[in-house]
Formats: structure tokens, C-alpha cells, sequence
């Protein structure tokens, strides 16, 4: 899974590389993005002939929920089910999204012990998750929210956690934004990257607490589970 991610690239450098017009809003630099929070998703604009960067909600909530919380549990969509499960396949058919960090977190457990690794490019400022997103209506005002599709880790990933995020590459973003992309096209794309496209190493504990949220997380630490 996807439970933590960073992305702290400038805002023009974001929108270089997702090929959309910088966005009028501000964003600080973030090490320590957690569930419920804004994140940043490129995706078509109303019209459809072009690129837009939005700030939505991390954790999908179906235009038929009831309330927001059942967001909290769809904060990641599996490839495998993510075309036929009941939260994720309107969205899966119509409203994909590309997730811009510059590195995620994954936790390694060893008994009661659990060692975090940073996880980040090997060459480049950002990676491209594979996302949903969605419209929910039934509250004050409407809340456009967001998944992050999950699939086997590559070999590199699979030390710490056995699931990674769908990593795209910039000339498959326009496939798969298009809600016209046939589904075989899309499920080929939900796959692992390239082991050679991943770096990572232990950190801090310190990126367990959401209030902490400083460069300092991305830093090496000592590895609980290597001599």
C-alpha cells in the first residue's frame, strides 16, 4: 500500500513535468502527506483539451457514500479489482488522475519492530502515481477527493513492503487521462516500474507522527533489520 508520501519539487517544476499550466494557488513544500489531507493531481480540464493541476482530498469518497469517513478506507485501489470494486470503477471508467511525489513510505515489520524506508527516485525530481478521483455532493459544498492505485511490488519495493504504487511514465500520462483509453490499454499500465527506477533507505521513526513534517524525515537512518 501507499500510506505516506512527499512531495516537496517546486510548483513549476510539478507542472513542467506533468505538462499542465502552473496552477494561481500556493503549495508548501510537504515530507509527511498523510490520509484526509490535500495532495496535488493532475488531471483533464472541463473541456477536455488540456491539463489541469487541482488540490483533492487523499482518500476517494463515492459520490454515493453517506459521509466523508468512508474516504479513510479507499485511500489506495488495488489493479487488480480496482476496475469492478463498487468505490472505484465510475472513476476507473471516467475520472483518472496523474499523483505527482517526489517519494513515498513504506514500513518494514520484523517482529513488533517496524523500520520506514524512504522511497524515491533513482534519477529525477518525481514519480507519476496512477489515481482515481471523484466527486462527493452530499455536504455543505462539493469535496473532490482521490485514490492511489496499488499493484505488486517490483524487486526493488519488495524489501519493505510487498505493494507499491502504480509509477507511470510521462509518455503514458495522455493514455491513460484520456477517458476514452480502451480498458486493455489501461490494465497494461498498472504494473510494476522498473526496479532500475527505484531508489530507497531507512529513516527515522520520526515519519510515523503525521505532525512531523520537515526534510529531516527523508534522511538516512540506521537500518533495524541489516547488520
Amino acid at each position: 500500500m501507499c500510506g505516506r508520501f512527499t512531495l516537496y519539487a517546486d510548483l513549476p517544476v510539478v507542472a513542467r513535468f506533468v505538462q499542465a499550466p502552473e496552477p494561481e494557488f500556493d503549495w508548501t513544500p510537504r515530507y509527511n502527506i498523510a490520509p484526509t489531507q490535500p495532495i496535488l493531481a493532475c488531471r483533464p480540464n472541463s473541456q477536455r483539451d488540456a491539463r489541469e493541476l487541482v488540490r483533492l482530498r487523499w482518500g476517494l469518497v463515492p459520490h454515493w457514500a453517506a459521509d466523508l469517513s468512508a474516504g479513510v478506507k479507499a485511500i489506495n485501489a488495488r489493479a487488480e479489482t480496482v476496475a469492478d470494486k463498487p468505490s472505484f470503477r465510475a472513476a476507473f471508467k471516467a475520472r483518472r488522475c496523474v499523483i505527482p511525489p517526489s517519494g513515498f513510505y513504506e514500513w518494514q515489520k520484523v517482529g513488533k519492530a517496524k523500520q520506514p524506508y524512504f522511497i524515491h527516485p533513482r534519477a529525477g525530481e518525481l514519480f507519476a502515481f496512477a489515481g482515481l478521483w471523484e466527486v462527493w455532493t452530499k455536504g455543505g459544498s462539493p469535496v473532490e477527493s482521490c485514490t492511489i492505485i496499488t499493484t505488486t511490488a517490483n524487486d526493488a519495493t519488495w524489501h519493505p513492503h510487498e505493494r507499491m504504487p502504480v509509477i507511470l511514465e510521462p509518455p503514458h500520462f495522455a493514455a491513460w487521462l484520456d477517458p476514452l483509453t480502451p480498458p486493455p490499454i489501461l490494465h497494461e499500465l498498472l504494473r510494476p516500474c522498473p526496479a532500475s527506477r527505484i531508489a530507497f533507505h531507512a529513516v527515522a521513526p520520526l515519519v510515523g507522527n503525521v505532525r512531523n513534517d520537515g526534510p529531516e524525515l527523508r534522511a538516512p537512518a540506521a537500518d533495524l533489520f541489516t547488520a
